[in-house]
């Protein structure tokens, strides 16, 4: 019953620089009720996870990146080399939405924390959280 009702766009791949990447889907539920169904690269090695979204010249919009976290700490993302504006969703332990970074400035090296311990951080385009009304309490799953 979750995918009748999950909104999804068919999305193509941002580049080949994370062709190597492991894929999955997630789900954010909103309020409304309403569920999102993105595309998700997970980065998962030391060295996917240095290498981002660095030069990802775009992203389409139920596409997304999640850095996850092997037990909850406090993460620090920044953008350097990265192209596109992201907004950094900040996922609890729970699996809700406990932070969110939007509308991040490409190629800044400043620091943009978590404000807390979170399991990881889902990486969409800015502005997402506001358009599909994403909050602090949204509920994620990964697949």
């Amino acid at each position: 019953m979750l995918g009748l009702s999950c909104l999804q766009a068919q999305a193509a791949e941002p580049s080949n620089l994370v062709a190597g990447f492991p894929r999955g889907q997630a789900v954010l539920e909103t309020a409304g009720p309403r569920c999102l169904m993105l595309d998700v690269y997970y980065a998962t090695t030391m060295e996917q996870r240095a290498q981002g979204l660095m030069f990802v010249e775009h992203l389409d919009e139920f596409e997304s990146m999640y850095f996850g976290s092997a037990r909850p700490a406090e993460l620090t993302m920044w953008m350097k080399n990265t192209i596109v504006s992201l907004d950094m969703i900040f996922v609890a332990g729970n699996g809700t939405v406990a932070n969110i970074a939007s509308d991040t400035r490409p190629y800044s090296e400043s620091r943009i924390s978590s404000g807390g311990p979170v399991a990881g951080v889902l990486e969409v385009n800015a502005g997402f959280a506001r358009r599909w009304q994403v909050t602090r309490g949204t509920r994620l799953l990964l697949y």
